[in-house]
């Protein structure tokens, strides 16, 4: 054998052994990087999601038991979203503005609970519009933006004065992000944080979602006028530095891993804190997948959330981390 012949450099000795590996690792989870997202709702609407497994609507006793598990397993944050009945609802989306609604309600609650405990709340009309778009339309059919933001704006200060951490513009209308940062400076809210869903794209991956806040039966038509065209990359790097002026703090791409070189584009340009959402169309196939026992569900949805990670998301927005927190504890 010529030994003269072999590699100098052999890549695998760093792979060899735990410890090593281990050693030279990097990218890195931990439950701090995780925010969950928790459904909360009243009545005959709490319970499953049955496009979303093991998923709940919540009530506020359970949302306050949950936040408290949650926040024992070292997660830092959770993000609140409201499954109102269809009587409150209406085309202008009006229950969003009230003080005394559901999600000041659970914000109040978990903030009594757990001051420490980080809330997150969407700025966005169709949990609250008969119609499901994120915004008012005209009389046309299409979303108004600038009617549209002047609701946002009010929107985002019923919920910052509820003691949201937090405020997560997610409908993608056109200066929104300057609105809702003129408002809470207004307001003496400064350390209120934004984080705009800058690049929200108009995906397929959102069903169950729309089924858990009862926005999918009443959805008229598409919402491809607002939301990102999944084939353009260099428009999301415009809508990010159009947020980012206008005083975003955080930055979110939505979803997740069918976008993963839009986080890595994202992160490289503007190198801000960036947050990737695991959406629930990515969370249902991967549920699927392993209860029919196609996939290692702890593998896979680890990986999944590793890979989001190395793409340059600094927290990720999962259905997942419940579980997740778990597993990286063992």
């Amino acid at each position: 054998m010529n030994l003269g012949s072999y590699p100098a450099t052999r890549p695998r000795r760093l792979r060899s052994a735990a410890f090593v590996r281990d050693l030279v690792r990097e990218t890195r989870l931990a439950p701090a990087q995780l925010i969950a997202p928790l459904f909360v709702a009243e009545g005959k609407l709490k319970g499953p999601i049955r496009s979303m497994p093991d998923i709940l609507r919540l009530d506020l006793d359970e949302l306050a038991a949950e936040v408290k598990a949650l926040h024992r397993m070292g997660i830092a944050a959770v993000a609140l979203f409201p499954v109102i009945p269809p009587e409150l609802k209406n085309e202008l989306g009006s229950e969003a503005l009230n003080p005394e609604g559901l999600i000041p309600r659970a914000i109040k609650r978990v903030k009594a609970e757990l001051p420490e405990l980080g809330v997150i709340v969407d700025i966005a009309l169709d949990p609250y519009t008969s119609h499901g778009h994120d915004g008012i339309l005209d009389d046309s059919g299409y979303v108004a933006n600038d009617i549209t933001v002047e609701a946002l704006r009010k929107q985002a200060l019923v919920l910052a004065r509820a003691g949201a951490d937090v405020l997560a513009p997610s409908d993608m209308m056109d200066g929104r992000v300057g609105a809702i940062r003129s408002v809470l400076e207004r307001d003496n809210r400064h350390n209120t944080l934004i984080l705009s869903y800058a690049a929200k794209y108009a995906s397929g991956f959102y069903g169950p979602f729309r089924d858990a806040v009862g926005s999918s039966a009443s959805l008229k038509g598409d919402k491809r006028t607002y939301q990102m065209d999944p084939a353009n990359s260099d428009e999301a790097l415009r809508e990010v530095a159009l947020d980012l002026a206008e005083g975003a703090d955080i930055i979110m791409v939505k979803p997740g891993l069918p976008y993963l070189d839009i986080i890595r584009r994202v992160k490289d340009r503007f190198e801000v804190p960036v947050c990737a959402y695991q959406v629930s169309g990515e969370y249902a196939m991967l549920k699927a997948a392993t209860a029919n026992g196609w996939l290692d569900e702890k593998k896979v949805v680890l990986e999944s959330l590793l890979c989001l990670r190395r793409a340059g998301a600094d927290m990720i927005l999962t259905y997942f981390a419940r579980q997740a927190a778990q597993w990286l504890a063992e």
